[in-house]
C-alpha cells in the first residue's frame, strides 16, 4: 500500500472511530460496545487487497445478551410517541449529513465503489431519513362503517418487535437504513448483521448513532452484531423474539431464510437475486439507451442487484447499438475508485473474478459471442485488487448461464424481431426484480406496463434498470422473493395490524344478524 493511500485510510478510519481491532456487537450508544472475544475477522480492500482494520466476531453468548437488552429496551421504546421518534430519526439524518464524506469514502475502501456511489449510498440514508421523519406522523389507518348499530370500526398499527437485518457486502449502508430508520419510527427495535466481507461499515455507522443514542436514551434499539453463521446467522433466524427478518442476499440464502423462519411462523422479508433487462425497441433513442446500458451494467462493477444483466434488442437497431455501446466500454476507466476520473473500481474479491471467468467460459461453450472485455487486468499503485474489464457477450435467452445472476459487470446481447417475443424473453427468466424499456412509442411503453408486460417489481420507461429513488417500494417478484423495502407503504411490513370494534351502545347485537338467545 502506498503512503499516500495509507494517509489517506488512517484518515477515513480516524473520522469514523474505526479502531485497529474493533468489537463486533453493541447495544448502541457510547457505553454499549460489548467486549467480545471470538475471532477476529479482517477486513481487506478489495483496492488492493490490503488489511484495513480487523473485528473481534461476535459469540453466541454475546448474541444472547444482545437479544435480551434488545427485548427490554423495545418496551419501553415502544411508548415513545412516534413523532418523538421521528425526531430522534430526524437527527440521525443529522449525523449522517456531516460524515457523508467520510462515511462514503469507508464504503468506497471496503466494497471498491468509485467515490461518487459510495457518497450516493449516504445520500440515500439521509434522503430515508427525512422520509422517515416524515412517516412518523403518517403512520395512518383505517375507519370502517359497522354493521351493528351504535358500533364503531377501526384499525390500527402497532409496533411489531425485534426486526432482524441481514444485509450483503454491495449496499453496506442503504439498506439498513430502509429498514433501521422506517422500523424505529414504527416502534421496533433492531438487530443488524452485516455482512462479513464488508463489517467496517456497519460499524461506522453505529459509531455515527452514538451522540443520538446517549441523547434520547435508546440503547438497545439500534443493535449490531457481527458474527458466523453458526454462532449468530443460525440463531437469529430460529429466534422466535424476532418476529421479522429482512434478509438481502442470494436466492439460495433467502430460500434458506424462508423455510426457517416460515417455519416458525415468522415473517420474512427478502430481496435477493436479479437478471434485470432493458429492452430497446426499434423506435428508441440509441444514444440515451446507451449511456442507460452503460450505467447499468458498469456501474459498482455490476454488483448491484439492479444491475443490468440483458439487453433484449430489435434485429433492425442492434448493430448500431452494440457498435456505440462496445465503444463506449472501451472509454470506461477502470482503476482506484477513490481516483477522481474512476467509473468502475475492482470487484470485491477473487471468488468474484472467478465467478466472472467462469460465465464467460459458460458462454463460449454454450455457442455465445464474447464482444469486449473479461480480461483481468493489474491496476498501478493497486497491485493485489480484483480488476476486471467490463464485458458484452452476445447469447441466447435460453442458455443456462444467461438464466442464472452472475455478479460481476457481464452484458448479455439478445436480439428479437417482435415486441410480444421480446416481452417473452424478457420475462423467461426466475428473477424479477427490475425491468426497462427505451422506445418512443405510446404502443410499446403501455404494453411493457400492461399485465402482460413485465412481471418485475420495478418496471422503468426510458430510465435504465440500476438506481430506485426511495420514494417507491423497492423489490421484486419471482425468485427476487417478493420483499419490499424503502418508500410508499412499505413501512407497514414493520407493524402489526389490529382490527377494532367499540360498541358504544346498551345492546349486544351479532354480525351478520345472527340471533342467539337464551331463555
Amino acid at each position: 500500500m502506498s503512503d499516500a493511500l495509507n494517509a489517506e485510510v488512517k484518515q477515513i478510519l480516524d473520522a469514523l472511530g474505526i479502531k485497529s481491532v474493533n468489537s463486533g456487537a453493541t447495544i448502541g450508544g457510547s457505553k454499549g460496545w460489548l467486549k467480545t472475544k471470538g475471532k477476529e475477522l479482517v477486513s481487506c480492500s478489495p483496492i488492493n487487497g490490503k488489511p484495513i482494520a480487523g473485528v473481534l466476531t461476535a459469540e453466541k453468548k454475546d448474541y444472547d445478551a444482545v437479544m435480551a437488552k434488545a427485548q427490554d429496551a423495545f418496551k419501553t421504546f415502544r411508548m415513545m410517541p412516534a413523532p418523538r421518534r421521528g425526531d430522534m430519526v430526524r437527527e440521525i439524518g443529522v449525523a449522517l449529513r456531516e460524515n457523508k464524506k467520510a462515511l462514503g469514502a469507508l464504503i468506497s475502501l471496503e466494497v471498491g465503489k468509485i467515490q461518487a456511489e459510495g457518497e450516493g449510498e449516504v445520500q440515500e440514508m439521509i434522503d430515508i431519513a427525512d422520509f422517515a421523519t416524515g412517516l412518523s406522523r403518517q403512520l395512518y389507518g383505517l375507519t370502517m362503517h359497522s354493521e351493528r348499530p351504535e358500533h364503531r370500526m377501526y384499525e390500527q398499527w402497532h409496533p411489531l418487535g425485534i426486526v432482524g437485518l441481514i444485509t450483503s457486502f454491495n449496499f453496506p449502508a442503504a439498506p439498513w437504513s430502509w429498514n433501521a430508520l422506517i422500523a424505529s419510527v414504527c416502534g421496533d427495535a433492531i438487530l443488524f448483521k452485516p455482512s462479513s466481507k464488508v463489517p467496517l461499515t456497519s460499524i461506522a455507522i453505529q459509531n455515527i448513532l452514538t451522540p443520538v443514542v446517549d441523547k434520547y436514551g435508546v440503547e438497545g434499539i439500534f443493535n449490531m452484531i457481527i458474527g458466523s453463521r453458526d454462532d449468530v446467522g443460525e440463531p437469529m433466524l430460529h429466534d422466535p423474539r424476532i418476529p421479522l427478518i429482512s434478509a438481502t442476499g442470494s436466492t439460495a440464502m433467502g430460500k434458506h431464510v424462508g423455510e426457517v423462519v416460515g417455519g416458525r411462523l415468522g415473517r420474512s422479508l427478502l430481496e435477493l437475486g436479479g437478471n434485470n433487462a432493458i429492452i430497446v425497441t426499434e423506435d428508441a433513442d440509441i444514444g440515451m439507451a446507451v449511456r442507460a446500458t452503460l450505467f447499468g451494467a458498469v456501474g459498482t462493477a455490476g454488483q448491484r442487484c439492479t444491475s443490468t444483466r440483458r439487453i433484449i434488442i430489435h434485429s433492425s437497431v442492434k448493430q448500431t447499438f452494440v457498435n456505440n455501446l462496445v465503444s463506449a466500454y472501451k472509454q470506461v476507466k477502470v482503476g482506484n475508485p477513490l481516483d477522481n476520473g474512476t467509473l468502475m473500481g475492482p470487484l470485491i474479491d477473487e471468488g468474484a473474478v472467478l465467478a466472472m471467468e467462469e460465465a464467460l467460459k459458460a458462454v463460449k461453450a454454450c455457442g455465445g459471442k464474447v464482444l469486449c472485455g473479461g480480461e483481468r487486468i493489474t491496476v498501478d499503485g493497486c497491485e493485489g485488487g480484483h480488476y476486471v474489464l467490463p464485458a458484452v457477450a452476445e447469447v441466447k435467452n435460453d442458455f443456462p448461464i444467461v438464466q442464472s445472476e452472475t455478479f460481476a459487470p457481464i452484458l448479455y446481447i439478445i436480439e428479437y424481431n417482435a415486441f410480444e417475443q421480446a416481452l417473452e424473453l424478457h420475462n423467461d427468466v426466475p428473477q424479477g426484480l427490475s425491468s426497462a424499456v427505451f422506445t418512443t412509442s405510446l404502443h410499446y411503453q403501455e404494453g411493457f406496463l400492461s399485465h402482460k408486460g413485465s412481471d418485475c417489481g420495478i418496471a422503468n420507461v426510458n430510465i435504465g434498470t440500476s438506481g430506485a429513488e426511495i420514494g417507491g417500494a423497492f423489490g421484486g417478484e419471482k425468485e427476487t422473493g417478493g420483499g419490499r423495502e424503502s418508500g410508499s407503504d412499505a413501512w407497514k411490513v414493520y407493524m402489526r395490524r389490529q382490527t377494532t370494534t367499540i360498541n358504544w351502545g346498551k345492546e349486544l347485537p351479532l354480525a351478520q344478524g345472527i340471533e342467539f338467545n337464551i331463555g
